[in-house]
């Protein structure tokens, strides 16, 4: 599968998890909507593994960088980000993860020495530009105190931790630990470090169960977790962490269509310049690289 597809299909799926989300916790927890997302996640993908024959066994070896991949990527950095959207707007989330292509080539080049082009470097500059813009009137409202300041502290700790979990990810990948059955395994450590979280703080496992909340655990857990995060990853092999991570960028620009669409969001002149300045910067960052890796 082309990288153009990848991308597009990150993109599309991830700019639609956003309204399912708020559906979620609409009904739950940050920690138990993590825990059953990521639960129901794992179980699908080992099932299709296992009905396709697939094995499912792991060296014991790669278990533990399994686990280090599901821990920092299906539990630390979502429940972050859950718990970051009690605080403050999902808007300052999006600008915070707007700044993941920056991130990642950075941290690729202190991991892995690999050298920071100024065209991923760039457009990640016109992307964090764009997404700001677009969510600059929200922002703009929010009133300094501890609620800012925790949301915006577990906004960054968020990121760091994606970006962590990106290089563990591409060594991962670099020493053959890759596949459906990696992925699942690192769901199911994501789930079990969330439900450890849940059982430790004392918090009581309470759900509002409805169809809606069903839609859109199984729409999370299915395309939002198993599918995307497979395709993430595939696009990640490659064209790397820098410019993968582009999808950030442009599915909270998709996200603003949904939004339009659902809860009537309302566009204004930051709207569309700051997607215009998020598309520049998408095209500059991956179009050569996209192309030749197809």
């Amino acid at each position: 599968m082309s990288a153009t597809t990848l991308f597009t299909a990150c993109v599309l799926i991830w700019g639609t998890t956003w309204y399912a989300i708020t559906i979620q916790l609409a009904a739950t927890s940050p920690a138990v909507g993590v825990a059953l997302r990521f639960s129901l996640a794992a179980a699908l993908i080992l099932a299709w593994c296992a009905t396709r024959g697939a094995g499912l066994r792991l060296p014991r070896a790669a278990h533990r960088w399994v686990a280090l991949m599901g821990l920092t990527n299906f539990f630390v950095s979502y429940l972050l980000v859950y718990y970051a959207e009690r605080h403050i707007v999902s808007g300052l989330v999006a600008v915070g993860y707007s700044a993941m292509p920056l991130l990642n080539m950075a941290l690729m080049r202190l991991f892995f020495g690999t050298s920071m082009s100024r065209r991923v470097g760039l457009g990640g500059v016109l992307g964090v530009s764009g997404i700001g813009l677009i969510f600059w009137p929200e922002i703009a409202r929010l009133e300094s105190g501890t609620p800012l300041a925790v949301g915006a502290t577990l906004t960054a700790c968020a990121v760091l931790t994606s970006g962590l979990a990106n290089m563990v990810v591409a060594r991962n990948q670099a020493a053959g630990i890759d596949g459906w059955a990696a992925l699942g395994w690192a769901m199911a450590y994501g789930a079990l470090g969330t439900w450890s979280f849940v059982a430790l703080s004392g918090e009581a496992v309470r759900i509002a169960w409805s169809w809606p909340f069903v839609a859109s655990w199984f729409y999370l857990a299915g395309l939002g977790s198993a599918l995307a995060f497979g395709a993430y990853f595939a696009l990640l092999r490659k064209v790397g962490p820098a410019r993968s991570a582009y999808v950030g960028v442009m599915s909270t620009v998709i996200a603003l269509f949904v939004s339009t669409a659902l809860e009537g969001y309302g566009w204004n002149a930051a709207t569309a310049l700051g997607i215009a300045l998020a598309v520049t910067g998408n095209v500059f960052a991956l179009h050569r690289s996209v192309e030749s890796r197809a």
